[in-house]
């Protein structure tokens, strides 16, 4: 018997006209964009220098992960287990029970403010660094100042989180040892000690936050493990995570060491489906961000 495991994407995902038609078709849908007539509203009109903004992105991506898992299970496809990348750990988060939807929501927005706070004063920027071993990632960066790898997505890609300062030493750097840095367009330096203010903000806003016990089990970006199997409670962990590695490759050979073989990405983009393809292609993966998806994911969960 297959077993199956949603995954959430953080905030590089998202597109203008997100979850509309869902929206239109589905009133578990429609009850989770009406949590915010003005995040809605970007999500299906933009515009997208708007929705680019990070304290609008994270919710807007937010509202539509949680949307396209509320429809699955309302299609009677429930998980054995969730994930989320960066952002879309709070979306594993609220669906996992951790959380409900209008506290989960509200914490996003702070989250996701406290963040863009911390972006405008810190100045940093991030590149993903390909074709070179994790070690030799690490050692470029060690040698740097103020340079970090913060996301470990799959063999042979990492991202790394700099001063804006350090961007030519580092695109350097790699080159000279064969590498290839592409810059990301996002607005911080994010999952690194330039997110430190951020992230004893939200240690605060959580201090007031009572979190439920999670109804289905959920693997963290700090660790790697089981929320459960963690000497840190799940309010460390969702701290701790904003301002420390994501460790993405890690959690998802871990979930299929505990016998995930099915993933499906659940809101915009494709992102981590195609990433778990570079960890390990024997795995299915799926992505549901509109009618069309779904209905595609639905046919092939059948024939499996």
């Amino acid at each position: 018997m297959n077993k199956t495991a949603f995954i959430f994407a953080g905030q590089g995902a998202q597109a203008v006209g997100m979850g509309m038609d869902l929206y239109e078709h589905y009133n578990c849908a429609k009850d989770i964009f009406d949590m915010s007539a003005e995040i809605k509203e970007l999500c299906f009109n933009g515009p997208k220098e708007e929705l680019d903004v990070t304290k609008n992105t994270q919710p807007a991506v937010f509202l539509t992960g949680l949307a396209c898992a509320a429809v699955l299970s309302e299609k009677g496809i429930v998980p054995n287990a969730v994930a989320g990348f960066s952002l879309g750990e709070i979306t594993a988060a609220c669906y996992a029970g951790f959380m409900s939807n209008e506290q989960a929501f509200e914490f996003v927005k702070h989250r996701a403010q406290a963040m863009q706070e911390c972006a405008l004063k810190t100045k940093g920027t991030m590149f993903a660094i390909l074709k070179l071993p994790n070690e030799k990632v690490q050692a470029i960066c060690k040698s740097l100042i103020e340079a970090y790898p913060v996301n470990y997505n799959s063999p042979g890609q990492i991202v790394v989180a700099c001063a804006q300062s350090t961007s030519d030493s580092l695109q350097q750097a790699v080159t000279e040892h064969g590498g290839k840095a592409i810059k990301l367009a996002v607005s911080g330096a994010f999952h690194s000690p330039f997110m430190d203010e951020a992230s004893k903000k939200v240690e605060k806003y959580l201090e007031n936050i009572s979190l439920d016990e999670a109804i289905i089990p959920m693997y963290s970006n700090v660790t790697a493990q089981l929320y459960n199997e963690s000497e840190l409670n799940p309010k460390e962990l969702l701290v701790k995570q904003i301002n420390h590695p994501v460790l993405w490759q890690k959690t998802i050979e871990n979930m299929i060491k505990d016998g995930i073989d099915t993933f499906i990405e659940a809101g915009p983009g494709k992102t981590l489906t195609g990433l778990i393809k570079k960890i390990n292609p024997e795995v299915r993966t799926h992505n549901v961000s509109d009618i069309s998806t779904l209905n595609k994911t639905i046919e092939e969960l059948n024939n499996a």
